[in-house]
């Protein structure tokens, strides 16, 4: 497969211009990558008017993964959620409110344009219950239930999957309701690009999601930032024609073209061996999950790459089992309280997976009591809008009770919110903010404060 940006890139710096244009560092510098690093000078295209060698690259992505239209952002994910939110409520029915349903278990980039476009998210909780944060299982009756006691059908229906525990939403299913009920499926798969190079393919848009991003940093070999938003050949014909426009509202007007660079090489690769390369290494994790749980470490079900471990079942916390695995050579991705996340792709090698296995040997350790929190349901007495852009002040967690959720504490990972923007504060968000550490939280200023200060 042809690399139009990667080559016209390598074109342009072996010509030797003399550089009178942006970056500042002349293609010259310290990193040693200054050299492909450019701006949108004559044939370089440009990203949110794209007809040359973009256009021609994401077409080349679009092709890979079966979409009707693939559009690139250097922004991640966080940029292509606002995108697919300002889609969806663009082109919802006339006369219908701004309200998207969307499981709990949303991003804060989720949060964050809820505020920009002024829209009220509908909450879908939990099904059966969760022990963690980052999940929010779902069924298609739940779906339908919900849907069906709304006044008017929302602007879409979003949820996250795989979430960051690696647990996978049946997108089948939530499809096939969304479609009969008229409203489009957008899908938060921040963290499964690869799933489309799985036999049989697991990705969204071959399950019957209209809208989908990607972080392609996250689990593809591309540079951090690089990510895709997918418009299915069944959506709507405005989604296609509008992401562009979309992109370009929440994105830099001077988007990296390193990154560019590393999506486009990115199609080489997937277009290559990658499956192939895909499937060896997802054998070799299941032979180390067989291996932990042969050593007596808990290991919960997840997507193909992900490797997540029940810490407390196996007698530790997530950070200690963590830096256990950091003073062995391993790094993990992501830990709290009960969880250990490791993230592996193609290009960890199988000593990095031995490395694993040798450093957490045999466990003999009796399990932790499981704290299971539900998430936080809090009165909503603001608009998530007015909320976030209000005049606000920061208070120790355990005096934040009864005040009203101004900017989401959370870290990143994961960044799911315990408590949205404009929600009341209640017991349940008080006891997740002591369970996950959380020490202090923005709330809205109240008028008497307000007051004084003028």
């Amino acid at each position: 497969m042809d690399t139009p940006i990667w080559d016209f890139l390598q074109k342009y710096r072996q010509a030797g211009a003399r550089r009178f244009h942006m970056p500042g560092h002349k293609g010259a510098g310290p990193l040693g990558c200054e050299a492909w690093d450019i701006t949108e000078i004559s044939g370089a295209d440009s990203l949110y008017e794209a007809s040359g060698v973009i256009a021609g690259s994401e077409g080349n992505a679009a092709a890979l993964f079966g979409a009707g239209a693939t559009f690139y952002s250097t922004g991640g994910s966080s940029q292509c959620v606002k995108a697919m939110l300002h889609l969806a409520l663009q082109n919802r029915p006339a006369g219908t409110p701004p309200v998207i349903l969307a499981a709990r278990n949303v991003h804060k980039s989720f949060v964050h344009a809820a505020a920009l476009l002024d829209f009220t998210p509908v909450w879908l909780w939990p099904e059966g219950g969760t022990s963690s944060l980052c999940a929010c299982p779902l069924t298609a009756e739940g779906l339908d239930r919900a849907l069906g006691t709304m006044d008017a059908p929302p602007a879409a229906v979003y949820v996250t999957s795989p979430d960051y525990l690696g647990n996978t939403a049946d997108i089948s299913a939530l499809g096939r309701v969304c479609r009969r009920r008229g409203v489009p499926l957008l899908v938060d798969g921040a963290h499964g690009a690869y799933l489309r190079f799985l036999g049989p393919s697991r990705h969204p848009l071959d399950l019957g999601a209209d809208l989908c991003c990607d972080s392609a940093h996250k689990t593809l070999p591309v540079l951090t930032g690089g990510a895709y938003l997918h418009v299915s050949k069944s959506a709507p014909a405005a989604f296609r024609a509008g992401a562009r426009a979309a992109l370009a509202l929440f994105g830099s007007t001077s988007p990296s073209y390193l990154v560019l660079a590393s999506l486009d090489r990115c199609n080489a690769e997937l277009a290559g061996g990658y499956s192939l390369r895909l499937a060896e290494r997802v054998r070799e994790l299941e032979a180390l999950r067989a291996g932990l749980e042969d050593n007596g470490w808990a290991v919960c079900p997840s997507d193909p790459l992900r490797l997540t471990l029940d810490a407390a079942a196996s007698g530790l916390t997530g950070t200690a089992l963590a830096e256990l695995l950091r003073k062995g050579g391993v790094e993990c991705e992501y830990a709290d309280r009960a969880y250990t996340v490791l993230m592996a792709t193609p290009d960890n090698a199988p000593e990095d997976l031995a490395r694993v296995l040798a450093v957490l040997g045999v466990n003999r350790r009796p399990p932790l009591a499981a704290a299971v929190l539900p998430p936080a349901r809090g009165e909503r007495v603001m608009s998530l809008r007015q909320a976030l852009l209000a005049p606000q002040e920061t208070v120790p967690a355990e005096e934040s009770l009864g005040r009203i959720c101004g900017a989401p504490t959370v870290s990143c990972p994961p960044a799911i919110p315990i408590a949205v923007s404009g929600e009341r504060i209640g017991a349940q968000a008080l006891a997740l903010f002591r369970y996950c550490g959380v020490e202090r939280v923005d709330v809205v200023k109240e008028r008497g404060a307000l007051l004084e200060e003028g």
